[in-house]
């Protein structure tokens, strides 16, 4: 049987080591909330510039290309006036458009 004196002796140690235990906690609590904060601050500047609804600056360079190209044939039909008619066409196009600016939006 352990004595009544060493289970308050124990019983004290306990409440020591859990109150160490407890300050050391706190005590780091503060680097590891920095480090949190240090990663957010990273990972947010890392995002760029953040858009701006008072002043925004935008470049316009556009460039379309079209080619195109259509048939025609007409087919005589049975009428021998008709038959010695006929028609054959070939359309071809070829468009390039080419558009390069720029829009500023300030504000007051």
């Amino acid at each position: 049987m352990v004595p009544l004196r060493n289970k308050g002796q124990s019983s004290l140690e306990y409440v020591v080591l859990i109150t160490i235990l407890i300050g050391a906690l706190l005590s780091i609590q503060v680097y590891f909330k920095r480090g949190i904060q240090g990663r957010w601050k990273d990972a947010v500047d890392g995002l760029g510039d953040q858009y701006d609804p008072r002043f925004a600056k935008t470049d316009i360079n556009q460039t379309v290309d079209a080619n195109s190209t259509s048939s025609l044939m007409i087919i005589p039909t049975s009428n021998e006036e008709d038959a010695k008619m006929h028609s054959y066409r070939i359309d071809t196009s070829s468009a390039l458009e080419k558009r390069t600016g720029s829009t500023t939006v300030t504000s007051y």
